[in-house]
């Protein structure tokens, strides 16, 4: 007896890719959607990268190599500087007990100085050295030139070890760093060094200001317009010393420092003044106000937006926990940090206190405040601070309130186990029913998820997108940093291994059909009347008469209903027919074009017209 099976693609909706679509992951260099760069040395050992829309050129800091990059395309028109450890660097480092691989010059700076130089550091076989490379104006692109003769000792600037956190941030001719500052790896600091103000640091050997930091991000976020009031906001993970749960608490930090801080003048000389911290919040919440903490940062993104004051941040954490191991993704306005900020300082009276919230007098200037207009201008410097302020600021480095991030919650979370995510970058986008923040989640196995989150304020829960799996790299090695550039519409990713750029967006792979289009609800992509193809806010009316779109729900039968095709009846759901053998095996092969579609395969007995609904995914 034989079978009739048909298949068809339906718009029902799953919820927040809640099956396993790993055979469903796009293979980006199949579609043309990709370019990779791998190094002509056979391994690129990539640590860090620099995104420059002037140069448009993303250059890249490896083993013993900088890479300067097409845009365009990473994988054409690449130049390079060898810039290896000299023998007698690496000779003195396998001496002291390091690895040959070690010993070797790993690249961990790369800040554009000025419109034609870059400043480049490197580990330099755990001795570390510092200089500029000069990439001359756009028009100049031949030039990507070390310049050999303005080394520098590199301590304070760049880590001795290659595998050491390390965040910086070049602001003015200052360089802002958050690093480990000698050769074993137990000095942890935050410094400024380089410009025309004092070299400033932690003070060391004091555990509550950091302990055993892991350095996650670092940013200069301007909080008005006066200059001399802008701070740099370090992002990082700790053990914490207030934590009633155990000694072994990570809790996740954002520190806090004025650029124009001179340190103090009898005490904290050369010392920071104002530097303070709080602790970061990502959890979910519980039954009987139990929550489930996300407490150790993995990566960090700062969403600019028109106010560069107001800037949204975005921050990957994975959990500590011993039961299981989850992620999730929190949000948080700046506004929130700052209040945190200004609020209540923790205090603790003595070693078998607990840590309580001060109640007591608050110095002037406040500790913590820049000397600036803005906060009166009595003080032209910190140095010129009342010993009283600089004496409370010493001994309160902590605020109180924590930061919570918006709407209470993390916006994504993940538990599956399937990925560990690594890195995040977010693109803002503008679509036919709001606005909406995509989401680059980068994992350990090459794949780059696009994800949507959205906000239902009725329930006050979040539904998660997600738009595509993204095979960046064949091989399925670990994604260590990602760059992304809205101007372009292109993410670049960066592997041990190689560096790829992959483009946002590909809406013809949605194929031609209404329903498929507003079924995938792609914020960048719409139904044009005649294919799938990128949406734009703006544009000439006639188009608008016909786009289709509905990112927040997906509902292709509302949007797609009497719409045609060119004249022709709009496209039904897809259907295919298969012929099988009874109590034989037969391929059903129809694969969905988007992650929201599902595939319902019907059966029919030879000589019945009633259909069965078999298996389904």
């Amino acid at each position: 007896m034989y079978l009739l099976i048909i298949g068809g693609l339906t718009d029902m909706q799953l919820g927040g890719g809640s099956k396993d679509w790993e055979n469903l992951s796009t293979r980006l260099w199949d579609l043309n959607r990709t370019s990779v760069f791998h190094s002509p040395s056979g391994y690129l050992g990539l640590h860090t990268m620099l995104l420059d829309e002037y140069q448009e050129r993303l250059f890249v800091g490896g083993r013993d190599l900088v890479y300067s990059l097409s845009l365009d395309r990473v994988s054409e028109n690449y130049r390079q500087i060898h810039w290896p450890s000299t023998p007698r660097q690496a000779e003195e480092c396998t001496i002291k007990g390091r690895d040959a691989d070690e010993c070797a010059n790993y690249i961990r700076v790369l800040h554009r100085y000025n419109r034609t130089h870059l400043l480049a550091c490197g580990t330099g076989a755990f001795d570390p050295l510092c200089t500029f490379i000069r990439v001359g104006h756009p028009s100049e692109d031949y030039l990507f030139q070390l310049e050999w003769h303005k080394f520098e000792r590199g301590r304070g600037r760049c880590p001795f070890d290659p595998s050491s956190s390390f965040i910086s941030t070049l602001i003015g001719g200052e360089l802002f760093a958050g690093l480990y500052n000698d050769y074993w790896g137990r000095d942890a600091a935050v410094l400024r060094t380089m410009g025309r103000m004092p070299h400033i640091r932690t003070e060391p050997d004091d555990e509550r200001l950091l302990k055993e930091p892991k350095f996650v991000g670092s940013y200069m976020i301007p909080d008005n317009e006066d200059r001399d009031d802008n701070k740099v906001y370090f992002f990082f993970t700790e053990k914490a010393l207030e934590a009633e749960t155990g000694a072994h608490a990570i809790y996740a930090r954002v520190g806090r420092v004025c650029v124009n801080d001179m340190g103090g003048q009898r005490m904290l000389v050369n010392k920071w003044s104002t530097f303070l911290k709080t602790r970061l919040i990502c959890s979910v919440p519980g039954m009987n106000g139990i929550d489930t903490h996300f407490d150790e940062l993995e990566d960090v993104f700062l969403l600019q937006t028109r106010d560069n004051k107001n800037p949204v941040i975005f921050g990957l954490f994975n959990t500590t926990s011993n039961i299981f191991r989850g992620y999730a993704i929190c949000v948080y306005h700046i506004a929130s940090i700052r209040a945190a900020f200004n609020g209540p300082y923790a205090h603790k009276e003595g070693p078998e206190y607990h840590w309580s919230l001060y109640e007591g007098k608050v110095p002037y200037p406040r500790p913590g405040s820049c000397a600036s207009k803005v906060n009166g201008g009595l003080y032209g410097s910190t140095k010129d601070y009342p010993d009283e302020a600089v004496r409370f600021a010493r001994s309160h480095p902590l605020m109180y309130q924590p930061i919570k991030p918006v709407h209470k919650r993390p916006i994504l979370v993940k538990t599956d186990g399937k990925y560990k995510l690594k890195q995040i970058a977010v693109d803002r986008v503008e679509a036919e029913d709001g606005q909406y923040d995509v989401l680059f989640i980068g994992t350990d196995n090459g794949i780059v998820l696009k994800v949507i989150t959205i906000y239902n304020q009725d329930t006050e829960s979040m539904e998660e997108v997600i738009l595509e799996e993204m095979q960046v790299f064949k091989v399925p090695v670990p994604i260590i940093s990602m760059e992304i550039s809205s101007k372009r519409q292109q993410l670049y990713v960066g592997s041990e291994s190689a560096v790829a750029q992959v483009k946002f967006h590909q809406c013809d792979m949605y194929g031609t059909a209404c329903a498929d289009c507003c079924l995938a609800r792609d914020p960048y992509c719409a139904w044009d009347g005649i294919s799938c193809s990128r949406y734009y806010p703006t544009g000439m009316q006639a188009k608008r008469r016909f786009r289709r779109q509905d990112v927040r729900h997906g509902n292709a039968a509302q949007q797609c209903f009497g719409q045609q095709l060119i004249g022709e009846a709009l496209e039904k759901t897809e259907e295919r027919i298969v012929y099988g053998i009874e109590y034989n095996s037969t391929l059903l092969e129809c694969t969905p074009r988007t992650l929201q579609a599902k595939v319902i395969w019907f059966v029919q007995r030879a000589h019945e017209a009633r259909k069965e609904e078999g298996l389904s995914y």
